[in-house]
């Protein structure tokens, strides 16, 4: 199926999706402009929404000098007045509860818009902040690092637990190809990670709807197809930091964020592979440390996935023993502990809260266990579209991507802990829940790290 992109001057024309999955889809109803520059243009675009011309513009220190400050004189001479919030950190800004209390306090009873100028820090924080204070928000990209823009989800931080907060999606969004080749490299690279991982996204819905009749949206699988062929195939480009491989990578996330818009949540885009980074960071946001960039993260969490799923297919389902499933299963208060002990009694409370599917009982874990053997076979087949997880690391080393988890910043103790329990972040249905069903998690996670260990 798939979409046709095509641009009408600088303007991304989107058909219409049409699909008969059932699910309820969105309208993207957003103008989403992609072109070199588009920065004396912003009035205009903006205008044509007719949004107001009082406005608050949301950046930090980092991106005020690169592109906010360009933006604000902009709008100033072309009679708009605009009250700017500066987020000066001199760390990589965290979206948590005291960046958004800034930007809260920086309205007033004149605001009619807030306008988001960075990548996906200050976007996500302005969404969010667009959102409680019932104003719309437009949004001008400065780097193809994250498939967030066109989102209708916030992850934030609050009190060191990853969170994610339903909120609107921009009504403008504005990507100037020559700023956003001109972002540092490691940023190319964590959108290209970000990308990479829906290759996890797409197999575990496919999974889930073996095994649990998840409802899966075809046309969502198909753009989110499109999207990483894309950027897989304009990795030269994209190592270059070329205006065709910005274009290319940005086409990308910006294909992948439309499945959130369209379908209103991000099972398209996100599984066990955002679940692992949002460990990493939640971990280490505890202890004081500086989390990797999130898009880094998935990229690196998205090969030791791969090279899981490799695992589990070579499994043979004739071996799967039903008293090693019920060996291995944990009552609804054995999971709860394991949470708590594993995420934190603050971060974990909040999970048990959250998660429905910790604490399910033994005959529904049996029926899944059942299904798991009888449908082995199919599951290969259907998900026989995943790369190699070393086919990935060629490409990784060709662009220079950060390989292992150690290049990250994670360590052992981290990363194992991870593959073990990030699946219990989110209630979505992974390749790392069939394991733990089988009751050969801890198996498959020993051989994933070993056959990496020389990589």
């Amino acid at each position: 199926m798939g979409i046709e992109i095509r641009y009408e001057e600088n303007k991304l024309i989107l058909p219409e999706i049409s699909c008969d999955c059932g699910l309820n889809h969105g309208i993207p109803d957003i103008d989403i402009y992609i072109g070199q520059g588009l920065i004396e243009k912003v009035p205009a675009y903006l205008g044509q929404r007719k949004l107001g011309s009082k406005l608050v513009l949301v950046t930090d220190n980092i991106i005020y000098e690169v592109a906010a400050k360009q933006v604000l004189t902009v709008l100033e001479n072309a009679g708009y007045h605009v009250n700017l919030c500066l987020l000066e950190r001199d760390r990589p800004l965290i979206p948590n509860e005291t960046a958004l209390g800034e930007i809260l306090l920086t309205l007033d009873n004149s605001t009619e818009f807030l306008l988001a100028v960075g990548s996906g820090s200050i976007t996500d924080l302005t969404r969010y902040a667009a959102h409680v204070s019932g104003k719309p928000f437009a949004a001008i990209g400065t780097a193809a690092s994250m498939d967030g823009y066109t989102s209708v989800v916030a992850p934030l931080t609050f009190g060191n637990l990853k969170v994610n907060k339903p909120a609107g999606f921009p009504k403008v969004l504005i990507c100037d190809l020559e700023i956003m080749s001109q972002a540092p490299y490691h940023m190319f690279l964590s959108g290209f990670g970000d990308v990479i991982g829906k290759y996890m996204a797409k197999a575990d819905w496919l999974l889930g709807s073996i095994i649990n009749q998840e409802v899966v949206c075809p046309a969502c699988i198909d753009i989110v197809s499109q999207a990483v062929e894309k950027c897989v195939d304009n990795v030269e480009q994209i190592k270059a930091r070329s205006l065709e491989g910005t274009r290319a990578l940005i086409e990308g996330l910006i294909l992948s964020g439309l499945t959130i818009l369209i379908i209103g949540h991000t099972r398209p885009v996100a599984s066990n592979e955002h679940s692992m980074a949002h460990y990493w960071e939640m971990m280490q946001l505890q202890t004081g440390e500086e989390p990797p960039q999130h898009g880094l993260s998935v990229g690196v969490a998205t090969v030791y996935c791969l090279q899981f799923y490799e695992r589990f297919f070579g499994l043979d389902p004739h071996s799967f023993r039903l008293e090693e499933a019920k060996a291995a299963y944990l009552t609804p208060e054995e999971q709860a502990r394991l949470v708590l002990d594993k995420f934190g009694a603050k971060i974990g409370s909040a999970i048990i809260r959250d998660n429905d599917q910790i604490g399910i009982g033994w005959p529904e874990v049996e029926k899944r266990f059942h299904t798991l053997k009888a449908n082995h076979s199919r599951i290969r087949q259907q998900l026989a579209f995943l790369p190699k997880a070393r086919q990935i690391l060629d490409i990784y080393r060709e662009i220079g991507y950060p390989w292992p988890a150690k290049a990250i910043g994670i360590d052992d103790r981290l990363l194992l802990n991870s593959l073990l329990y990030a699946k219990e972040y989110r209630n979505r249905y992974t390749v790392f829940k069939s394991a733990h069903e089988l009751g050969v998690l801890d198996k498959l996670v020993s051989q994933v790290l070993q056959d990496l260990s020389h990589s």
